[in-house]
C-alpha cells in the first residue's frame, strides 16, 4: 500500500464518527497482565484496534475496564490517523546568497595566497 493511499484512507476515516470508525476496525480483546490485581489478570480487558485500510494498530491496557480501554484505544487511533493524514512538507532547495558566495571566494583567495607565500618561503625566494 502506498503512503498516498494510506494518507487518503486516514483522511476518510477521520471524517467518520466514533461508531462508524469502530465499525471499520478489527477489535481484539486480550488479558492484560501487570498491576491491577486478579480482576485485570483474569479478564480480557486489553483492547487492540486495527484499522485495515491504513494498516494502523493501537492497544490500550491501562485500565481494568474494557470499555475505558476501548475509548482510550479509539483516541489513540484518531491521533495516529491525524499523523498519517498530514501531508509531508515539500522541501525546497535554497540558493546561496550573493554575499555568501562572495565570502567564499574571498576565503578561497586568502587560503591560496597563504599557500603561495609558503611555497616562495620554502624555496628561499
Amino acid at each position: 500500500m502506498t503512503s498516498a493511499s494510506r494518507r487518503e484512507a486516514a483522511r476518510r476515516a477521520l471524517a467518520l464518527d466514533d461508531r462508524a470508525l469502530l465499525g471499520q476496525c478489527e477489535r481484539d480483546f486480550f488479558t492484560a497482565g501487570g498491576p491491577g490485581g486478579q480482576h485485570r489478570n483474569k479478564t480480557a480487558s486489553g483492547v487492540r484496534l486495527t484499522h485495515p485500510a491504513t494498516e494502523l494498530s493501537v492497544t490500550a491496557t491501562e485500565r481494568r475496564s474494557q470499555t475505558l480501554n476501548r475509548q482510550i484505544a479509539l483516541e489513540r487511533l484518531r491521533s495516529g490517523l491525524r499523523v498519517l493524514a498530514a501531508a509531508p512538507k515539500v522541501r525546497k532547495r535554497t540558493e546561496r546568497t550573493e554575499a555568501s558566495r562572495r565570502r567564499r571566494r574571498e576565503e578561497k583567495a586568502h587560503q591560496s595566497a597563504k599557500k603561495s607565500r609558503r611555497r616562495r618561503d620554502a624555496w628561499g625566494e
